[in-house]
């Protein structure tokens, strides 16, 4: 029998727990046996409140031994305490496999468990996660990433979809489409898919890169390589490389072509320009850039993309 353990501590968000507990829950179901046992987990067992003062019952974490290990996110503050983090390092060196959801990569990170991994987190604590550990390479633009035997998951009900991804990996893709129905979700968003991350409205600690972001927002149609960007900060081309990607989560390149697809995503919304012309207004030069920039990005094509804004996050797989 595969043991799934959950890991929570005083503060976890309770989403971040019920939902990849739920799909895992829910495969005995459809598959008509037993496949997992599930465990709510803490380091010292009893009651545990969530943010929201709801208390989970939980077993200490002690001696336990679990084949997976799912970290929920949730405050910062509680979970990096010495005790948690000891508790999950114990638990890691008797685990096959880790996975955390949304914050929960900030607890795996303090445990020194992501040093030279991918990984992602909700993508409005992705660049502090970065700037905090800078050994763990950050994604902010991943719904799941899988780095060998440690997965993390962006925020809140994309613990669903790491859920269901590691089902798939499990038990096939046909049961994990199975427990999707049973969930009243859509099938799994690809892990590559993208979170929500408008980079435009990030707001790195240094006035250099906010100065870079604000010259590039301001010259999209222009060509922005680094060095024109360094330039604009007034940093050496080695400094801005690495002062960007420790505040702001992403390499220069990666974030002007997210600029560039927010700007375009947003002429989608607003009106019937053509194609090739928003192409050219944004820098991308031609529409097929533009579309494998999208597909990328977002997972679908520049229309479709633009028309999935406001839909639910489990619909954004829809075919």
């Amino acid at each position: 029998m595969h043991i799934v353990g959950f890991f929570v501590y005083p503060g976890h968000q309770i989403l971040d727990l019920a939902g990849p507990f739920a799909a895992f829950e829910t495969v005995a179901k459809v598959a008509g046996r037993p496949l997992y046992r599930l465990e709510v987990l803490s380091r010292a067992g009893g009651l545990v409140p969530s943010s929201g003062g709801v208390p989970v019952t939980t077993m200490a974490a002690g001696d336990a031994n679990v084949n997976t290990l799912v970290i929920s996110g949730g405050d910062i503050a509680p979970m990096l305490k010495p005790g948690e983090v000891q508790a999950v390092a114990r638990l890691a060196v008797r685990t096959s496999r880790i996975a955390s959801v949304c914050t929960g990569a900030f607890l795996l990170a303090e445990a020194g468990l992501l040093d030279g991994k991918r990984a992602t987190t909700h993508w409005r604590m992705a660049h502090q996660l970065q700037r905090r550990y800078p050994a763990v390479e950050v994604d902010a633009d991943k719904i799941f990433i899988a780095d060998r035997a440690i997965w993390t998951s962006a925020g809140v009900t994309a613990g669903i979809d790491l859920a269901l991804a590691l089902i798939e990996a499990d038990h096939g893709v046909e049961l994990a489409r199975k427990v999707a129905r049973e969930l009243v979700v859509y099938h799994r968003r690809a892990g590559g898919q993208s979170q929500y991350s408008p980079i435009s409205q990030m707001e790195p600690e240094s006035d250099r890169i906010r100065i870079a972001l604000a010259f590039a927002r301001d010259r999209l149609q222009e060509p922005l390589p680094i060095e024109r960007l360094a330039e604009a900060a007034r940093l050496s081309l080695r400094q801005f490389g690495r002062a960007f990607r420790r505040e702001t989560g992403e390499t220069p390149t990666r974030a002007v072509e997210r600029l560039r697809l927010e700007a375009a995503r947003a002429r989608l919304q607003a009106g019937s320009e053509p194609i090739e012309a928003i192409a050219q207004a944004v820098g991308f030069t031609d529409p097929e850039r533009m579309r494998r920039a999208f597909v990328k990005h977002y997972g679908m094509p520049p229309r479709r993309s633009a028309a999935s804004i406001g839909r639910p996050a489990s619909d954004y797989s829809r075919p």
